[in-house]
């Protein structure tokens, strides 16, 4: 049926209700990033212990995942605009919440609350594009959707490790909140309903979608391989911090810089998938996955010979390059996969990857405590051999799959 709402984006609006949709894209990395490098202080402030102050993370990378399940359905069949901008608003609340209290777990139940609201608003932008552009243009927008949300992570701790040194670990907070809120406005004037026809919300169907997205084999091991990519990222996102402020007793603002440089490293990644689209798919993501395996074997061995913050961000920067090529492939790869039912693809895409994340990189944490870079490097070098372990399977598959193809056009 024809959506009945209300406000749809003006003609003279369109460009900046896109551009809008690209600055929410990496608002999931700034509601991470940007107190990463307050992490160490967080913890001396709340009197608790590092893994209790790590867990502000994976409560929001499991909030955002699960979200997305349920959220991509719901946007299908209720629009986009609407229930993203009061999302907008709640996340704004959440935030000034956060910084005006000292309660862990009243902090754990806000960042619940930014999972489920940054889920709606990341998923409704991701969705919009879809709705809007097709065909080359929409491939381009994708292809780019990792290099933009990779701005989050470049961006967010570099301002944290500033806001840390001078206001302390609140005031992130309410910059996030700030943030929000001048979003906020700017969606109120400019932006609008995309979504042009609606899908009855039925469970039934839903379910049945849901089924056969995950039960489409290619589809479900690029989630994987798009889960353990990310987990790099978090892994060194919940143990950077205390490596260099505890091991190379360096200051937050220090931590802050790393974490902007590996952000650079994903958007380069990001960059490279993007220029190198076109080329055979599984022989270049073969070749990422050596030079990764190799750079963390370097990483492993180096630390017998030097450990400084040089080699810590050498090799870290490499990885993070390899594995932000392998989520802009992938990604791109599963966003095409169902543009009929773009957002629950989007959805479950983001749903899974994050899911995945929170456990990977909390298991690995738990395993290989955040205390120095060995710890590190050894998390790098699962990850990594597990994505080769997917990579195998992804190539058997496509070899069945080809088979398939050949004998239903001779058959």
């Amino acid at each position: 049926m024809l959506i009945t709402s209300n406000k749809s984006i003006k003609p003279k609006h369109q460009s900046i209700s896109t551009i809008l949709a690209f600055a929410l894209i990496p608002l999931s990395g700034f509601a991470t990033d940007i107190y990463i490098p307050s992490l160490p202080n967080m913890g001396l402030s709340l009197h608790i212990s590092s893994m209790q102050v790590q867990l502000t993370l994976s409560i929001f990378l499991i909030s955002y995942g699960v979200s997305q399940l349920f959220i991509g359905s719901i946007l299908d069949s209720f629009g986009r605009y609407n229930l993203s901008l009061m999302a907008l608003v709640i996340f704004v609340i959440s935030n000034i919440i956060i910084a005006q209290t000292h309660n862990i777990y009243l902090i754990y139940l806000m960042r619940v609350i930014h999972g489920i609201t940054v889920a709606i608003i990341v998923v409704a932008k991701r969705a919009y594009f879809v709705d809007v552009f097709t065909g080359d243009k929409l491939k381009h927008y994708l292809s780019i959707f990792t290099i933009i949300w990779s701005t989050g992570p470049i961006v967010a701790p570099f301002i944290g490790g500033y806001l840390q040194s001078v206001f302390g670990w609140e005031s992130n907070f309410y910059f996030l909140a700030l943030m929000g809120a001048v979003l906020a406005v700017l969606e109120f004037i400019f932006s609008g309903e995309t979504l042009k026809l609606t899908t009855e919300f039925k469970l039934k169907r839903i379910a049945r979608i849901y089924l056969e997205m995950i039960t489409t084999a290619s589809f479900t091991l690029g989630l994987l391989m798009l889960g353990l990519a990310y987990a790099m990222v978090m892994v060194y996102n919940m143990s950077g911090p205390f490596i260099v402020e505890h091991q190379l007793q360096l200051g937050p603002v220090a931590a802050g810089y790393c974490s902007l440089i590996l952000g650079l490293a994903w958007m380069v990644g990001g960059f490279i998938g993007k220029a190198t689209i076109e080329r055979p798919f599984y022989k270049k993501m073969v070749i990422n996955i050596g030079l990764q395996t190799a750079f963390a074997l370097g990483m492993i061995i180096s630390l017998g010979f030097i450990v400084n913050l040089y080699t810590l961000l050498f090799f870290a920067f490499i990885i993070h390059v390899a594995a932000g090529y392998t989520y802009n492939n992938y990604f791109t790869y599963s966003m095409r996969k169902f543009p009929k039912n773009a957002g629950i693809a989007g959805g479950l895409t983001g749903g899974v990857v994050y899911i995945m994340v929170s456990f990977l990189s909390y298991a690995i944490i738990s395993v290989f405590p955040a205390k120095d870079e060995r710890n590190l490097s050894y998390g790098y070098l699962i990850l990594i051999v597990l994505s080769g372990l997917v990579m195998f399977c992804i190539s058997r598959i496509r070899k069945v799959e080809t088979g398939i193809s050949v004998a239903e056009v001779h058959g």
